[in-house]
């Protein structure tokens, strides 16, 4: 938002959106494997990573990876998808390049990224083939990781038991309470406390605005559009055709306590759902039974459409 409305100030941050959005992600992610030994979408879906191996006791949320187990699951989460992104991008800049290039068709540089352009297709199907296989073994059961970025990290996913929440919640609130009562410490306990709240503000926001962003994309798509504009072009059914009042159609009253057909206060007060009109039970029972019609409106009307009425008193 700033580069777009500012370029002239804010333009480099559009020029190193990569790298920023990198930094940021790493301390977002270094954070969540320290604190709950998972990533940040991990600790969103109640998961937790451990090391692999046949430990019949799996260690607390809380305690952390190993070292080795925790530096490479940063690295994997972080670095790989920046590179890939650089990847596709520097590919999308050749091919362009390629087209409009002012290299001769027989120089090296002209036939090395041809030859990469070539390649890249085949390197790329076979990593995400790779995803793929890893994926349908996991789901088999042959395989202990759903993505081989677990399996080159030496850690597995597994569900947060109880007692990893209840460490979670011990060590969150340790965090913020404090015995002392000295001024100084009481000012770092509110400081934590404000950014603890500010960081689960902003954790529970991401995910609910998160929500409403695939809501607006999709609201907002050309195909949900085109189902809107199909619907609302349909033309608009005409309202029921009145009937014209014959010799046995009944008038309205002009005291609305009154029955349109005895012309009498009404007596067991019955509605007709086809016309909203009220009339005496019996009357509009013995009229709907012989013509099938409201006595009003003339509308088609059965006797399962009388709607018997309560005053407030009964």
């Amino acid at each position: 938002v700033l580069a777009e409305s500012n370029p002239g100030r804010y333009g480099f941050l559009w020029r190193w959106f990569d790298e920023i959005y990198v930094l940021l992600d790493v301390l977002l992610q270094q954070h969540y494997l320290a604190r709950c030994s998972a990533s940040f979408s991990e600790n969103f879906y109640s998961l937790k990573r451990i090391p692999i191996g046949d430990c019949r006791q799996q260690p607390l949320a809380t305690a952390g990876l190993p070292k080795r187990q925790h530096w490479k699951s940063l690295l994997l989460l972080v670095l790989v998808p920046y590179l890939k992104g650089k990847l596709e991008k520097l590919v999308s800049s050749l091919r362009e390049e390629d087209e409009y290039s002012i290299h001769p068709p027989s120089s090296s540089w002209k036939r090395f990224y041809r030859a990469f352009l070539a390649a890249y297709p085949f390197v790329n199907m076979t990593w995400e083939g790779w995803f793929l296989i890893q994926q349908l073994c996991y789901i088999l059961g042959k395989a202990q990781h759903h993505s081989p970025m677990l399996w080159l990290a030496g850690v597995r996913l597994v569900r947060l038991t109880a007692e990893d929440i209840q460490a979670l919640e011990k060590k969150l609130a340790g965090a913020t309470s404090s015995q002392t009562h000295s001024i100084k410490t009481q000012v770092q306990s509110a400081v934590r406390k404000a950014l603890g709240g500010i960081a689960f503000s902003l954790s529970t926001g991401l995910s609910v605005s998160m929500f409403f962003l695939q809501f607006l994309e999709w609201w907002y798509s050309s195909e949900n559009q085109e189902t809107i504009k199909s619907l609302t072009a349909l033309p608009t059914p005409p309202p029921p055709v009145h009937l014209d009042h014959g010799a046995s159609s009944a008038l309205l009253p002009k005291l609305k306590t009154m029955c349109p057909l005895c012309h009498k206060i009404r007596v067991n007060a019955t509605a007709l759902s086809t016309s909203g009109f009220v009339f005496c039970y019996r009357c509009v029972y013995n009229y709907v039974k012989t013509h099938q019609r409201c006595p009003i409106t003339g509308y088609a009307t059965e006797l399962q459409h009388l709607v018997k009425l309560y005053s407030p008193e009964s």
